[in-house]
């Protein structure tokens, strides 16, 4: 691997030039970092090409570049979502904590709006993406991947309420979106400290998850202190883990390092404290959808939205038309924001969009995964064009 790229595969690199529009724009672009896209993909360059345009697009959706710097989560999350980055494994690689049993599911999903956990978990991919770099130049080697250990002592009924096995459908979706956008990135998973309960809730989950990171589940028994420490030293590894690590202070559970979570103070639920007075309303029937057409003729205006949902989720999405007059299904128009089921029943969705190119952005929720029931949704939306621009009034559908 110390050959360049184009030594190694020559017909890789002539197709890699493909890709030159987007070479700058990726986080590296060493031969290691091209050849985990090439390997994720079994050496088929035009799929992994597909599979870098994919993680582009992610980066420029999501703002990945800058979430580190410029993005914090909201204080509830901060304080109460558990886990964290601690030690290293015998290779170099960082090994992430998850403590899933002193979490409140219920009490963090009436705090903060689901997107804001989404967000936290690629906040953390990215800092362990440059952790890994941290470690590739100080070790002299190349480190790609990362271990996670997820300690389930604690799992109980409160991690079974639907809202949040929904949650942990897109928790593990964001393991997927780990391999799909660092491939080669996820080492190993342990899971320790399993109850007997945990067979059942392996089942609610594992279907969202890939072959490829099933294949990296390993579930432990009674012996897994001595199974980490086969693969993270012990001065790596805190106390309470089976290692000799401490904090400073001779804590052995490593609180500066691992939070560890707890009950939310229901202070912090946004239902209790916050009022919204919405301009609109609407009922989507059963199986059905609304749209709310805006027509942006300002590059840069922002799209503003708000809105809450009675009694369960409902689904939202942004898209712009493509054509005009074109067709009104939204398989038909571009992908702005991809449709996703929010828990608005808990906590109102307040976000925004700058639209950079000028056209009919499409604003659709969709109720067409609910064969059973109903669902009223209150909203505001507005325009803010970049200066004093006409602003064209939303369509309903």
């Amino acid at each position: 691997l110390s050959a360049p790229l184009n030594q190694l595969f020559p017909a890789v690199s002539t197709r890699f030039c493909n890709i030159q529009d987007v070479l700058p724009s990726l986080p590296a672009q060493h031969d290691h970092y091209l050849l985990r896209w090439l390997r994720a993909r079994n050496f088929s360059v035009q799929k992994a090409e597909v599979m870098i345009r994919k993680h582009m697009d992610f980066r420029r959706q999501m703002k990945v570049d800058t979430i580190v710097s410029d993005w914090k989560p909201p204080e509830v999350i901060e304080k109460y979502v558990s886990g964290g980055m601690c030690g290293y494994d015998c290779e170099g690689s960082p090994v992430w904590y998850d403590v899933i049993g002193p979490l409140d599911p219920k009490g963090l999903l009436m705090s903060a709006p689901k997107q804001d956990f989404l967000k936290t978990k690629i906040r953390h991919c990215e800092m362990l993406s440059h952790e890994c770099r941290r470690q590739s130049e100080k070790l002299g080697k190349n480190i790609e991947s990362i271990s996670l250990i997820y300690d389930c002592e604690g799992l109980g009924l409160k991690h079974i309420w639907k809202p949040v096995i929904e949650l942990y459908g897109e928790v593990c979706h964001i393991l997927t979106m780990f391999e799909d956008n660092y491939p080669e990135g996820l080492k190993r998973v342990f899971v320790i400290k399993a109850p007997k309960m945990f067979p059942m809730a392996y089942s609610l989950i594992k279907h969202f998850l890939c072959e490829e990171t099933r294949r990296k589940i390993i579930i432990l028994g009674s012996n897994w202190q001595e199974v980490l420490r086969k693969h993270i030293d012990p001065d790596q590894l805190p106390v309470t883990y089976g290692g000799t690590m401490t904090d400073p202070d001779g804590d052995p559970h490593c609180r500066t390092l691992i939070n560890y979570g707890g009950i939310v103070p229901k202070s912090y639920y946004v239902h209790d404290s916050l009022k919204i007075e919405y301009d609109n309303s609407v009922t989507i029937g059963r199986g059905s959808s609304f749209q709310l057409e805006y027509d942006i003729t300002a590059p840069s205006s922002l799209l503003r939205w708000q809105f809450s949902s009675d009694r369960a989720d409902i689904g939202f999405g942004v898209y712009r038309r493509t054509k005009e007059g074109s067709s009104k299904k939204v398989s038909e128009m571009m992908e702005v924001l991809p449709s996703e089921r929010y828990n608005a029943h808990l906590v109102p969705e307040n976000n925004s969009l700058t639209c950079s190119e000028p056209g009919v952005y499409v604003l659709c929720f969709d109720n067409s995964y609910s064969f059973l029931q109903s669902k009223k949704v209150s909203y505001n939306v507005e325009v803010i064009p970049p200066a004093d621009t006409p602003v064209q009034g939303p369509h309903s559908t």
